[in-house]
């Protein structure tokens, strides 16, 4: 494995923030770090740049040691490009400068490709203040992947912008980053991200990995109830005495069932109505192609291979 973490523990005092997190990444793969705020996601790719030291565990990066209980990597030596949300730029130096600032000799070869390859050839002369936040981001990215990094790390680098052009410019950096073969850690709230652009998703909470897998076998096989509700919105189901859980979209709306929900809200989203009711004293949410009244009663059909199941996991997963 081109990126292995073995049994990392980082503590602030007294208080736990990374649990035993073992996990590897294969060289060019993006991955996406999911978790509620206070997670350790951001905590986690400090210690992996150097910028925290860790309590116990090892690191290894592209089959080097760089941190383990008796060695610490310093972080300007340890081959890792880090883009933050607020993609600091030099505000007294132009694009061609910050993207060049403190470069190595043998990296000046990279520069033409990284500007072609960013699309930020007719902004070189330009500053930071007189370029849009997704142009700012994308020299930002043009930066660290210039010092062709054995890893780079992403913090949140969509949150500041706007809806508009956000999924446009996290787009065409997924593809830079995968033209480059550069192996990525994303951190990031916004599982529509995770879901669209990750090769996996590892998802944090409590300090403990919670599942680690492909998008597609997450969403359809999460580990347990708190998996499921990260990746999306899910049903619970009470039936013949146990506790199921089933995606909305997976509710077909029909004329006539033994199954119903009273609607308490109908919203229009485009492609479908997003549907709000209570099932035995649960809030359900569903879709349906035609707009329903309040207060009316919505039959719905199911199959059987579309509940999920965790049996006792859900109460007992975090004692």
């Amino acid at each position: 494995m081109y990126l292995e973490v073995e049994n990392l523990v980082k503590s602030f005092g007294n208080i736990p923030v990374i649990k035993n997190l073992t996990f590897s990444i294969e060289k060019g793969q993006l991955i996406s770090f999911v978790g509620e705020s206070g997670s350790g996601k951001s905590t986690f790719l400090k210690c992996l740049s150097g910028l925290e030291n860790i309590n116990s565990g090892k690191v290894i990066l592209n089959n080097k040691i760089i941190n383990d209980k008796n060695l610490f990597v310093k972080p300007q030596r340890r081959k890792i490009g880090y883009v933050f949300q607020d993609y600091p730029l030099f505000p007294h130096l132009n694009i061609r400068e910050n993207i060049c600032f403190n470069l190595e000799k043998r990296y000046f070869k990279n520069f033409e490709d990284i500007v072609k390859l960013t699309n930020l050839k007719q902004l070189l002369e330009r500053y930071p203040h007189e370029i849009s936040g997704g142009e700012q981001q994308r020299v930002s990215i043009a930066r660290s992947i210039i010092r062709e990094p054995d890893l780079l790390l992403l913090d949140e680098p969509f949150s500041n912008l706007d809806a508009n052009i956000k999924y446009s410019i996290r787009d065409e950096i997924c593809k830079i980053i995968k033209k480059t073969n550069t192996t990525t850690i994303l951190v990031t709230h916004d599982i529509n991200d995770a879901l669209n652009i990750s090769d996996k998703i590892l998802i944090f909470k409590a300090g403990i990995v919670q599942q680690y897998s492909d998008p597609e076998k997450m969403y359809c096989e999460p580990a347990n109830c708190y998996c499921a509700e990260v990746l999306g919105e899910i049903n619970k189901f009470p039936k013949d005495d146990k506790i199921y859980y089933i995606r909305p979209e997976n509710l077909k709306v029909v004329d006539s069932s033994s199954n119903s929900i009273i609607i308490e809200k109908c919203f229009f989203q485009g492609k479908s109505y997003k549907l709000l009711g209570k099932y035995d004293n649960n809030i359900w949410s569903l879709y349906s192609k035609t707009p329903l009244k309040i207060n009316s009663k919505v039959f719905f059909e199911y199959s059987d291979s579309d509940l999920i199941y965790f049996g006792d996991s859900c109460p007992k997963f975090f004692s």
